[in-house]
């Protein structure tokens, strides 16, 4: 199959082809509805236009890249250091490329990278799975938990996680728990519900779901809200940003953690062993993860066949920490006539999954 034209894209998009050419490399000549419709169709047809000036197009570069969703989030910290190192010792370049969780600026990044590069690897990817195999038909790129098919992959064994956290709560008595869910576009979000979902009745636990929230500590302190409302005995947290911020709006709220209730996170980041409590998480081998995404990179820039090494899954342990703790004794009623305190309004949880049988 031939490689998609500027004219290709300026038919599908109804612009003329300068116009494509403007939106590309004078993006301010074109107004943003004409730019992101010209950009949605040039990723759905594999169109790259080379913004890079001298960028060679189809020769080595000796640079690679890493696109992630936020350079300033300790999520990533573990993962861009290992990537790095690696990347470095092999003789390469790093260029080192944030989206801001926006799929307009993912397309832009990408658009204006890959001519750039030999190639890339994506973590937290909002885009379709067909936009990555456009992009994957153009440079070497390996994703980051998610799975797209025809790409190489690094991933962390989720189910492994999940059942190591929900019977490290029913060895505490806990007989529920609930999930607060990070983005609804997360491909990781998804494994970690359906994980759930699939784990909590050989433990005899019930669940449900709240969400979605960001993936930040913001999100976190409108997740311990909800949480407010109706409160469970145990939260299972997207990440561990959501639920540092969980913890310092429950604190706030005078819910002692793991006294009234307990928390786990994903992750096991920079600093969530050092907030109040300190957080039990599922630990991810975030910079074993960026060494093996280099690894896996090479292997397609080398033009190495998929096989069984297409996939790399790496295993998650819990870290348990302070703000887990026995299931709280039941409350005790007040007595007839005595005033009840106020409660917030408070939204249902989305899911229920009834106990198995």
């Amino acid at each position: 199959m031939r490689p998609s034209t500027i004219y290709d894209v300026a038919t599908a998009a109804g612009v003329s082809a300068s116009t494509v050419s403007r939106a590309f490399s004078r993006p301010g000549r074109v107004s943003a509805g004409t730019a992101a419709r010209i950009h949605r169709v040039a990723a759905e047809l594999g169109y790259r236009a080379n913004t890079l000036n001298g960028a060679p197009v189809n020769g080595r570069t000796s640079a690679v890249a890493m696109v992630v969703p936020d350079v300033t989030s300790p999520v990533y910290f573990g993962l861009i250091h290992g990537f790095e190192a690696a990347a470095t010792s092999a003789g390469y370049t790093v260029v080192l490329a944030d989206t801001r969780w926006s799929t307009a600026q993912e397309r832009t990044v990408l658009d204006r990278i890959l001519p750039a590069v030999d190639g890339l690897v994506v973590t937290g990817s909002r885009l379709s799975d067909r936009a990555m195999r456009a992009a994957a038909g153009h440079r070497a790129l390996v994703t980051l938990n998610r799975i797209v098919p025809g790409t190489r992959t690094v991933l962390v064994d989720t189910a492994a996680g999940v059942d190591a956290a929900l019977r490290h709560l029913a060895e505490l008595g806990h007989r529920s728990v609930t999930y607060a869910g990070g983005p609804q576009a997360s491909w990781a979000d998804g494994m970690r519900w359906r994980s759930l979902l699939d784990t909590a009745p050989r433990f005899g636990l019930k669940v449900c779901r709240i969400g979605p929230y960001p993936p930040t500590m913001a999100g976190g302190i409108t997740a311990a809200r909800e949480l407010l409302c109706d409160r469970p005995s145990a939260v299972l947290v997207f990440n561990d940003l959501v639920a540092i911020g969980m913890l310092h709006a429950l604190n706030e709220a005078g819910v002692g953690v793991p006294d009234e209730l307990s928390v786990i996170g994903f992750g096991n980041v920079v600093g969530s062993d050092f907030c109040t409590p300190p957080l039990t998480t599922v630990g991810a081998p975030m910079r074993a993860m960026g060494t093996a995404a280099f690894r896996q990179l090479h292997r397609a820039m080398n033009g190495e066949a998929m096989d069984t090494q297409a996939i790399v899954s790496l295993t998650a342990r819990l870290v348990v920490r302070g703000s887990t703790g026995a299931v709280p004794r039941p409350r005790i009623r007040p007595v007839a006539g005595t005033a009840r305190p106020e409660r917030a309004r408070c939204r249902a949880p989305r899911v229920v999954a009834a106990e198995s049988g």
